[in-house]
């Protein structure tokens, strides 16, 4: 490569000339995209991470063997041009194209690398299967829509590292080789070779350390952390990711938030020009859930929830008395001038999405012009009817969609599916709107009705609420944590809590989740024998760098902002992995697998 770079500089990235430099000699490298032949004009579109230049090679122009060489490219070969900038014709600009105005005059020409016909088009409207290009990862990646993924998301970390180095925040780097402390999530464990029978654990998230590094006096931590959860795949998860990880000593929650609300001002200026209002609006999580059946709400719309339990409770409707009775609720969704957009087949359709959430039906009342047409209408009464529509604000023209359930739980998940449901059939979540908003007072547990038993919704290190400490013995489902997450646009971007410092308050969670004295100290005992030692108020939040990422670019999946992802089975299509490994290397490890025995 030396020799055939021998007297040749790169000058400028291919989308970098502009036209004051018409006139110009310049040196191009990058890959031939498309190419057109028309006899003695060759087009080339030659195309680097910056964007394509158009460059053309004129055959009364040139010496013949560099003609000749010009007609020998094909797609993908990897070519330096060194040529003039030149205006093209006035018919011949392309305004979609940066450089439409322009193209390259070649002069001389290096072909530096060939290419085999490569199994897709390179290009944004590419049509093959997703599989297929994940294998083929390598040449995926060259699409400029991919490449300007790649591009957005170097830039997020860079204006993260910048602006927490403003905010005096140390980047510190925390061990990948840990202790296997399982809670939650499977670990992914790594065999020990110098100790036999030992495994290690890939982080889940650097919490403990970060916790550590407030008990050795580093104030304001941070990292671009990598985390690791063997757990089922969908389109926003990956068992691999990356978090923007911070930690501050000395702080309550508002310190904590409104840090991180510079830090969004700064990043969606600086990446999108986008502008946002602080402070960002503030819902607690029974509000969320109240009016939205989430706990990350997508407030770019309305739709929201209708609580009529009151009204119902003692209606003929066993389905709604029941649910009240039995200590739930009756929800609906006035969805405005509905009339006219969902036929009977759709609304049946809804049925079937809400039963998939457990919930056991959906009600629903239409407003039409000729009158009211109702799936219980016959077992309320006039006045229970016109209560209900009074408090839903419905008019001619309108739906109303009801769930009704004995468990707040499956009407708050199966009409906040509904809600999302609807919210895209009708066009209303604008992807031009980000929607920033912080979730606060979330329950410090969930109960888990498989296990029957509480978990702690965030992390064991979560601190209570002061005014909730006494509900940790007489009533645990109670308790609120002080905990925050932010969220933008129905997803979840970041998540945070003012941390226990107290030793006797850790010692308290751990028992309330189910952990004798004993188990405690075996899973997280250098941290508690750590508390002894002076620990200040802390709390920090991570960003999941992956998924913001995702929605600042606008991609569909979380697989487009990462360099080489995983599929829903683990692995990755590209290498392989996982694989299966020599003998000898097991035998190190002191491992006999299941085939071995077999």
């Amino acid at each position: 490569m030396a020799e055939l770079l021998q007297g040749w500089k790169r000058t400028h990235y291919c989308a970098e000339p502009t036209v004051d430099e018409v006139g110009k000699e310049m040196v191009l490298m990058g890959w031939a995209g498309t190419w057109r032949n028309l006899g003695s004009l060759i087009f080339i579109g030659l195309r680097d991470r910056t964007g394509t230049m158009q460059v053309t090679f004129n055959e009364s122009e040139l010496p013949k063997e560099v003609f000749e060489k010009a007609e020998t490219i094909r797609s993908e070969y990897v070519i330096a041009v060194k040529g003039v900038l030149a205006r093209r014709d006035e018919k011949m600009v392309n305004r979609n194209m940066k450089t439409g105005e322009l193209e390259l005059i070649a002069k001389e020409l290096k072909i530096l690398g060939v290419s085999e016909t490569p199994p897709f088009y390179i290009d944004d409207n590419v049509n093959a299967a997703e599989q297929l290009r994940l294998k083929y990862r390598y040449l995926d990646l060259r699409r400029p829509c991919m490449q300007a993924n790649m591009l957005m998301r170097s830039k997020i970390t860079k204006v993260a590292h910048e602006y927490f180095a403003e905010q005096g925040f140390i980047e510190i780097e925390t061990p990948t080789l840990c202790k296997s402390t399982p809670e939650g999530a499977r670990d992914y464990l790594v065999p020990s070779r110098v100790q036999p029978g030992k495994f290690y654990a890939l982080p889940q998230s650097p919490q403990i350390f970060k916790q550590l590094l407030m008990l050795s006096g580093f104030d304001r931590y941070m990292q671009i952390a990598r985390c690791y959860r063997d757990e089922d795949l969908r389109a926003d998860r990956q068992p691999e990711f990356t978090q923007i990880d911070l930690e501050m000593s000395f702080v309550e929650q508002d310190d904590v938030m409104n840090v991180q609300e510079g830090f969004i001002k700064r990043l969606m200026k600086e990446t999108l020009d986008v502008d946002i209002q602080l402070p960002l609006p503030r819902i607690t999580w029974q509000e969320a859930m109240d009016r939205y059946g989430s706990d990350k709400p997508d407030t770019r719309f309305g739709l929201e929830f209708v609580n009529v339990s009151d009204i119902v409770k003692d209606c003929g409707f066993g389905a709604f008395a029941d649910a009240v009775k039995g200590g739930g609720s009756v929800r609906c969704i006035n969805v405005e001038g509905g009339v006219e957009h969902f036929t009977r087949k759709q609304i049946d359709a809804f049925g079937d999405l809400v039963k998939t959430y457990r919930a056991k039906g959906l009600a629903w009342l239409s407003m039409k012009p000729e009158g009211i047409q109702c799936s219980f209408a016959k077992f309320l009464t006039e006045d229970q009817i016109k209560a209900i529509l009074e408090r839903a604000n419905a008019k001619t023209g309108d739906i109303l969609f009801f769930v009704a359930d004995a468990k707040d739980t499956v009407v708050y998940q199966a009409l906040g599916a509904l809600r999302l449901e609807l919210g895209r059939r009708l066009g209303l979540m604008d992807d031009t709107k980000f929607n920033f908003l912080w979730v606060i007072e979330f329950p410090q547990f969930e109960w888990s009705e498989e296990d029957g038993r509480y978990y702690a919704m965030h992390h064991p290190f979560t601190s209570p609420m002061d005014e909730d400490l006494d509900l940790l013995d007489t009533d645990q489902g109670k308790v609120r944590a002080k905990a925050y997450d932010i969220v933008l646009n129905g997803n979840e971007i970041g998540g945070g809590s003012i941390r226990i410092h107290s030793p006797e308050v850790q010692e308290k969670m751990f028992e309330k989740l189910g952990f004798t004295k004993e188990e405690a100290w075996e899973r997280f005992g250098f941290l508690m024998g750590a508390f002894k030692y002076g620990t200040p108020p802390h709390g920090g939040l991570a960003y999941g760098l992956d998924r913001l990422a995702m929605l600042i670019t606008r991609a569909s999946s979380i697989r487009d902002v990462i360099a080489f992802p995983k599929v829903q089975t683990a692995s990755c299509l590209m290498s392989g992995c996982p694989d299966v490994v020599e003998q000898a290397q097991l035998e190190e490890l002191h491992i006999e697998t299941v085939a071995d025995k077999e």
